[in-house]
């Protein structure tokens, strides 16, 4: 792989643009909230003493670079004070950010997004299946790297898309410790037999990261880009990227790369939508549509109590535990003698000779809809 500077400063591609400079520089120049998300990979500053050895006494190809020197502790913290302030400044008002690191870093990023005043929504503990072991035998194998998610502020109506995660995790609940190899195989960069970058992420990180806090079309801001992990699974995913990289060889890595990136066609970006953001459909709208009579009878799943459909959208019943009238959720709760109860799921109409609850029929106009 040929490794040659974007002219100019700066690369476009039809998903977004990479920008050659110093992160906090360029930030500076971009339009206040103008970005969904930030994903950012910052120097980890390892404080590394020497040379790090195998047992064979062959050297560990780990992190000496440069750019991950920052200096003592008071330098790196006003380092990341000064990059972290340009990013919640450029970050949308219900935007979030995501910022990675380890043991070294973590922590004083931690403290320093919560006195910029982000809100701290989750720590993410990114679990490698494949670390690199702990040569000397004095520590324990750090297997794990931190991100911390977090909004722009405690009120910010931040996205998640829950049952794109959940559906992703086998219809669990997506939990806060994801089991992930490292970069390795054909995903590993590398020029000349060598790793084209020593901290390149795995795409299926970052695939997680943006399905979870973004939709398609928006944009992501990673102000480290390195190799561009974050701009290739932007494009793929059909978001808008917008990579930042100080390294004018990396920037080029990044450039090719994403430049060999297919976006996904519509049909394949849809994700499971949260039933939050379904369009609401009152029960008395299904009576409208002539989906149900005034006069009709449902029935609970078991056939045990029965009510009749009224034409202003309420039920009326009548059982051993009295007269009933009112919402599918309040008589539904009222036969039963329970405090609550999903009306949608507990009432059920004959349909082709089989029990279906009323929420098949709510779906039916949903999709006629379409989104809310």
């Amino acid at each position: 792989m040929t490794r040659r500077a974007p002219p100019g400063g700066r690369s476009d591609d039809e998903a977004g643009r990479i920008e050659v400079g110093d992160c906090i520089a360029v930030m500076a120049a971009l339009p206040e909230a103008s970005v969904d998300m930030i994903f950012a990979d910052p120097p980890y500053n390892l404080q590394l003493k020497g040379e790090l050895h195998r047992p064979n006494n062959t050297r560990v190809d780990g992190v000496d670079d440069a750019w991950d020197r920052i200096g003592d502790f008071a330098d790196y913290d006003r380092f990341t004070r000064a990059w972290l302030s340009e990013a919640r400044r450029v970050l949308k008002p219900d935007g979030t950010a995501w910022v990675i690191g380890s043991y070294h870093n973590i922590f004083r990023v931690g403290a320093a997004l919560q006195d910029l005043g982000f809100w701290v929504l989750n720590d993410v503990v990114w679990r490698k299946t494949n670390p690199m072991p702990n040569f000397r035998g004095r520590r324990f194998t750090n297997a794990h790297e931190t991100m911390i998610w977090a909004a722009r502020e405690a009120e910010s109506k931040y996205t998640f898309n829950y049952a794109a995660m959940k559906a992703l995790n086998d219809e669990l609940q997506m939990r806060s410790d994801w089991l992930i190899p490292i970069c390795g195989g054909p995903e590993r960069l590398k020029i000349d037999g060598k790793k084209a970058h020593p901290t390149q992420k795995p795409e299926a990180l970052l695939h997680r990261v943006i399905l979870a806090a973004t939709k398609p079309g928006e944009t992501v801001l990673d102000p480290f880009f390195g190799s561009g992990t974050t701009g290739a699974v932007a494009k793929k995913l059909g978001r808008r990227f917008i990579g930042i990289e100080r390294d004018s060889d990396y920037a080029a890595i990044a450039k090719a790369r994403i430049a060999d990136v297919r976006q996904l066609d519509a049909e394949a970006l849809a994700v499971t939508a949260s039933k939050r953001e379904e369009p609401r459909i009152p029960f008395g709208t299904l009576v409208e549509r002539g989906l149900l009579q005034p006069g009709e009878v449902l029935t609970d799943p078991s056939g045990k109590w029965t009510a009749r459909v009224r034409a202003d959208g309420t039920l009326a019943t009548s059982s051993a535990r009295g007269d009933h009238r009112g919402s599918i959720h309040q008589v539904g709760a009222a036969v039963q003698g329970a405090p609550a109860c999903n009306g949608w799921t507990f009432w059920c109409v004959s349909l082709e000779g089989k029990r279906v609850p009323i929420d098949v029929l709510r779906q039916k106009l949903r999709a006629e809809m379409g989104p809310g």
